[in-house]
């Protein structure tokens, strides 16, 4: 079995840091300054390290230095370099023209992995790659459909691959926009995944299914629930900045914001400022539930990293009756980067789903290898 690997090394720098987003070498340079550290590699090593272990005789065939051959080297897999890209001095060397150049050099494998964000399924895209393709999730936007639950997931599928193949969409949202709290999606494409449907994330789906008033409904019964003296971190998403609104409060869009008493203790904040606030003070987490995905913490809120999650007094997770629904009985879950950390959710929790409701849900690990 012959796959490629192509690793966007600077995916997912900007989220623990608060940037929403890595597209564009200087937000990537601000990523670095502020202290954010380079992920990807790690979890493409995770999924080959998966695919290994259930198919020894896979052949890697990837890209020099940091998009792929580190990674491989990692993992202790064979590889073969299939392409140099301009310039390998370090991560923050590459671009999307090195993606899609890696893209063709890598047009004759059994299956195509790719590790980064919905950036990264846009830059790949372009390049019209002819084998299958399957993203690892390493991004702060992972709302594309082509990519798998987590790294070892994709490992898991990768091994299990038999052909089969169906069309997932890529969207992407507008850094700046997204930045400015707008936070539409476009649909760019389809690409061909392996067609394993339950080990694949899907696509983000909206709220506009929901009846008018729920998030309202659910805010009410957080504020409801608020004790004095305690901080609340309320993540992204549409419901938590409906508990801005109970409070009065105007929230960053697509940050985390820390509330205490009613009032804004600390805006728009970095993993590096959370962990020092839930140190510092009785803190619990306020998350809500990406619709047609699931997922509760690793996706667009990178800010909630397993030593921020092992600091918190507790999580609150907030999801519309009809967001559980579309799920269809799958679990919500967990992808902090941090095996550990994700098992600690392994279980039940119970989700706000209006003023005076809610529901127990099944909660497990992303990470978690699907036989």
């Amino acid at each position: 079995m012959i796959v490629g690997l192509i690793v966007n090394p600077v995916a997912g720098l900007g989220g623990a840091v608060a940037l929403k987003g890595s597209d564009g070498p200087d937000i990537q340079a601000r990523a670095l300054a502020l202290g954010a550290v380079p992920r990807a590699a790690e979890r493409a090593a995770v999924a080959l390290r998966a695919l290994r272990a259930r198919r020894p005789d896979v052949l890697v065939r990837t890209v020099a230095g940091p998009m792929g051959e580190d990674s491989a080297r990692a993992a202790g897999v064979p590889y073969r370099l299939a392409h140099r890209p301009a310039a390998t001095a370090g991560a923050a060397s590459t671009g999307a023209a090195d993606t899609r150049a890696a893209v063709a050099a890598l047009g004759d494998v059994d299956l195509l992995l790719f590790a980064g964000g919905d950036g990264t399924a846009r830059d790949v895209l372009d390049a019209a790659p002819r084998p299958p393709v399957l993203g690892i999730p390493a991004g702060v936007k992972v709302y594309s459909g082509c990519f798998a639950l987590g790294p070892a997931a994709a490992g898991a599928t990768a091994a299990g691959f038999d052909g089969r193949t169906v069309g997932a969409e890529v969207v992407d949202l507008d850094e700046e926009g997204h930045r400015a709290g707008l936070v539409g999606a476009r649909l760019y494409g389809t690409l061909r995944v392996p067609a394993a449907r339950e080990r694949l994330s899907g696509r983000k789906t909206g709220s506009s299914a929901a009846p008018p008033g729920s998030a309202e409904s659910i805010a009410r019964a957080v504020v409801a629930g608020m004790r004095p003296g305690t901080a609340y971190a309320l993540g992204p998403g549409a419901t938590t900045l409906a508990v801005g609104r109970a409070l009065g409060l105007a929230l960053t869009p697509l940050g985390v914001d820390v509330v205490r008493d009613g009032a804004l203790l600390a805006p728009d904040v970095t993993e590096h400022r959370l962990h020092a606030i839930a140190m510092s003070q009785v803190t619990h987490g306020v998350l809500s539930v990406i619709g047609g995905q699931g997922f509760v913490i690793g996706r667009g809120n990178q800010q909630f990293s397993p030593r921020v999650l092992a600091t918190l007094a507790g999580v609150v997770v907030l999801a519309t009756q009809q967001k559980l629904a579309a799920l269809g009985g799958r679990p919500l879950l967990v992808d902090s980067g941090d095996p550990r950390a994700d098992a600690a959710f392994e279980g039940h929790v119970r989700v706000v789903t209006g003023h005076r409701e809610s529901v127990l849900y099944r909660i497990g690990p992303a990470s978690e290898e699907l036989s």
